[in-house]
């Protein structure tokens, strides 16, 4: 707890009690970590997790190594419901401009699956010209996600 901290919502204590605990945290929803220097990072949101037989997978995780393959300008992951699985997750990627014919999912999905545990190996890559996001570039998961169900379930 912090004195910079809200304490309450006015008049709201339902809404108080959902978002701060008896001890007085905040619970923000955000997922993070401490390095062993003591530095904190932010990995994700809970709610956009990817849980996959039980595992949670962070899709910034995901998108960060997809975004470091030379072919591809920009990603973003979502979940996919996937009976086996509960979820898995598929992305949508934009490939550079000299790699638009040429680059394969499979080969991305090779680049990721060296990288992360097979329960994080991305399901579906989609080729798009464009990702949803809001004017100040947060990605629209929400919409992705009506793509993903309406597209490949």
């Amino acid at each position: 707890p912090s004195s910079k901290i809200m304490k309450c919502y006015h008049n709201r204590p339902e809404a108080t009690a959902e978002t701060v605990d008896a001890d007085g945290w905040l619970r923000t929803g955000d997922v993070g970590y401490f390095d062993e220097e003591g530095d904190f990072f932010v990995v994700d949101r809970i709610k956009e997790l990817i849980k996959v037989k039980g595992f949670q997978v962070a899709p910034a995780e995901l998108e960060g190594l997809l975004r470091e393959h030379p072919e591809v300008s920009d990603a973003a992951v979502t979940a996919l419901p996937c009976s086996r699985s509960g979820e898995v997750p598929i992305a949508f990627v934009i490939p550079k401009p000299a790699a638009a014919e040429s680059l394969k999912e499979v080969t991305l999905q090779q680049y990721v699956a060296e990288k992360v545990a097979p329960y994080k190996q991305i399901s579906k890559i989609v080729f798009v010209e464009s990702i949803p996001k809001s004017a100040t570039g947060k990605i629209l998961r929400r919409q992705l996600k009506e793509i993903a169900q309406k597209e490949y379930c």
